[in-house]
């Protein structure tokens, strides 16, 4: 075999390698995150999530509890996430500062590169590409719904339940703006941290509705978090 030879098999074998490893990613057979597992066949698809399932009712329980202690008042319900090591950061035109990082006011989960940096400058956290969970609004008056709801995935994030990692997050906040294409080129547990990071903003939708509901002042709320929630 001559060098020329050597050279060509050398790069077809680095082709193989690549396609086994590309093959592999799309035709993984389970996903498994903090507390469940997804196991897929050709014929069923069965989530192991016994874990899962407690935690949520665990967290709604809770979170309906420390809500009323609080009074549903968003101040005091930032004053406990303070109290449990979380920074609550108050910045004019948070709306717009955030904006630049495709990010809404209330729970910004860990971030990673640019937008970690960028986040962390704003907010006198110091240079890193990680960015750990924090709350950043503007000064004035928040919606207590609003609140309610953004305590509610704060709340889920600490209990750990799944869907907050970076990049279940990062595809959420792409699905929520797309028309669904993105769907096809993901893998198993992209898929899977797409559906955790979906179900955790309904949860947290379902219990700042069941508080709404109770208050006919609540409209605007209501449509806030219809606006921003995903379509389930």
């Amino acid at each position: 075999m001559n060098n020329f030879q050597k050279i060509i098999y050398f790069f077809l074998e680095l082709q193989e390698k690549s396609l086994k490893r590309r093959l592999a990613k799309h035709l993984k057979t389970s996903s498994t995150n903090s507390t469940s597992k997804t196991v897929l066949s050709s014929s069923v698809t069965m989530t192991l999530n016994s874990e899962t399932e407690k935690k949520i009712k665990l967290v709604r329980k809770n979170v309906e509890d420390i809500v009323k202690s609080c009074k549903n008042n968003p101040e005091k319900m930032l004053e406990y996430i303070e109290s449990k090591g979380t920074k609550v950061f108050k910045i004019e035109n948070a709306d717009k500062i955030l904006s630049v990082i495709k990010e809404e006011e209330g729970l910004i989960t860990p971030l990673e590169g640019i937008e970690a940096i960028y986040l962390n400058f704003i907010t006198g956290s110091g240079i890193s590409i990680k960015s750990k969970p924090m709350f950043v609004m503007r000064n004035g008056d928040i919606d207590p719904y609003y609140m309610a709801h953004q305590f509610y995935k704060w709340y889920a994030l600490e209990m750990g339940l799944p869907g907050y990692d970076f990049m279940s997050q990062k595809i959420f906040k792409i699905y929520l703006n797309s028309d669904g294409a993105i769907l096809s080129n993901l893998t198993l547990d992209e898929m899977t941290g797409l559906k955790e990071a979906i179900n955790r903003d309904k949860e947290a939708t379902d219990l700042a509705l069941s508080l709404a509901r109770s208050n006919d002042g609540a409209k605007k709320a209501l449509e806030k978090m219809h606006d921003g929630g995903a379509n389930i």
